[in-house]
């Protein structure tokens, strides 16, 4: 799809799955939280205008320029890739249960244990919290790996999120390729 999805595209898009941009041997596998109706709508990861996370990773340096959602699949060929932790789509991730979160969490270990990416990098610290059974976890690197990967927990970038301006996400992103 191209342009702005119309209201009855976001009605349409709560059935939408998307699909995973994800292939072995990642560098960094990003979870999300879940979709938003805006990217169901338009078919693609973080395609939201207000959303913070293609700009976070040009300005990180994990993408030569700012790419477009719409540009998602290109993320492969520089051994980055993107996932959710709940397939479905919602208009705010607060219509999520904790249950799903939880089941989200046991379907990406089993996802990471046949793609295994170097770092799974989950982008929301309270979806982490819920679905991991971390109530206590702090952004960066986590002590646990998932599966045979290093786990690193990034903030939220949705416009929504106000704790971290675009440049303070960039320095935090960038943080997923430090040993």
């Amino acid at each position: 799809m191209d342009g702005k999805p119309t209201a009855q595209q976001l009605v349409e898009a709560r059935t939408r799955v998307l699909p995973d941009v994800i292939a072995p041997g990642l560098r960094v596998l990003f979870v999300g939280e879940n979709p938003g109706l805006y990217s169901a709508a338009i078919g693609h990861q973080f395609g939201r205008p207000g959303n913070r996370f293609w700009p976070a990773l040009a300005r990180a340096g994990l993408t030569p320029r700012l790419y477009d959602p719409r540009e998602d699949q290109a993320l492969l060929e520089l051994g980055l890739g993107i996932t959710n932790l709940v397939a479905r789509t919602t208009a705010r991730a607060a219509e999520l249960e904790p249950e799903e979160l939880l089941q989200g969490a046991r379907e990406l270990t089993r996802k990471v244990e046949r793609y295994a990416p170097a770092v799974v990098a989950v982008v929301g610290i309270t979806a982490y919290r819920v679905a991991f059974g971390r109530p206590r976890a702090k952004l960066g690197w986590q002590t646990e790996r998932l599966g045979p990967s290093r786990l690193h927990v990034l903030p939220n970038p949705s416009g929504l999120n106000a704790h971290h301006q675009l440049d303070a996400l960039a320095r935090l992103f960038r943080a997923v390729l430090d040993e």
